[in-house]
């Protein structure tokens, strides 16, 4: 493993985990509430390693099958890695999901929570789940519009009894990311559920503010990624 790369990661770990503490203190708020997804899609395993040598455990991934490329055999060695799933999930790939990943972040239609739901009942393993939230109504984003959010939530969690625990949103790349957080906010506390995931690398000191417990950082901890070949 290069030095040099184990060095700069366990730097910019320290760097967002040192923002982020800050933030949840101008917010008054405890810096131990907010959790750091490391969010590793395209990155490579050594990238990983470094972050884990540097004592860090939570990782985002996208792609289930990029995924299932990576981490079963790191979680063979540390195996108190938490990993999250923070991209689309094709319903058929639901008991994949279920097997490799402890948070699906990506709760977003009712065909996907019934399939999750089986899965679960199958399987015995119920990763935490959280329902995506399409806060700008964009018609090409995934996740559910705000209108129809308290009839989803009653379906997934109260008839389904998945583990919902909280929202998750992505909003418009045009738009103040603010004003969606403290959106998701309010619906999450409209409902009953105590954890919001959002905040990315342009802007989870801004999320953490207005109420992220679960922030998902990529480039600002592993660098820039590398153009699509």
């Amino acid at each position: 493993m290069n030095p040099a790369m184990t060095n700069s990661i366990a730097d910019t770990l320290t760097d967002v985990e040192q923002a982020i503490s800050q933030a949840a203190q101008d917010s008054r708020r405890q810096p131990g509430d907010v959790k750091l997804v490391a969010v590793s899609k395209t990155y490579g395993v050594e990238q990983i390693q470094s972050a884990l040598n540097a004592g860090h455990r939570v990782f985002g991934e996208n792609r289930v099958q990029e995924a299932q490329a990576k981490f079963p055999g790191l979680k063979d060695t540390w195996s108190d890695i938490e990993l999250h799933l923070i991209g689309p999930l094709q319903t058929n790939k639901a008991k994949d999901a279920v097997a490799l990943f402890d948070v699906i972040q990506t709760l977003d239609r009712p065909k996907l929570a019934r399939a999750l739901a089986r899965e679960m009942e199958r399987s015995g393993r119920r990763p935490d789940c959280f329902i995506q939230v399409n806060t700008g109504e964009e018609e090409q984003k995934a996740g559910i519009a705000p209108a129809d959010l308290a009839e989803f939530v009653a379906l997934a969690r109260d008839e389904l009894a998945l583990p919902v625990v909280g929202l998750m949103c992505i909003p418009p790349v045009d738009e103040n990311p603010a004003l969606h957080f403290a959106f998701l906010n309010e619906l999450a506390r409209r409902l009953g559920l105590t954890q919001l995931s959002m905040g990315m690398s342009a802007d989870y000191e801004q999320a953490v503010r207005l109420g992220a417990t679960v922030v998902r950082v990529g480039s600002a901890i592993f660098g820039k990624r590398k153009a699509p070949a």
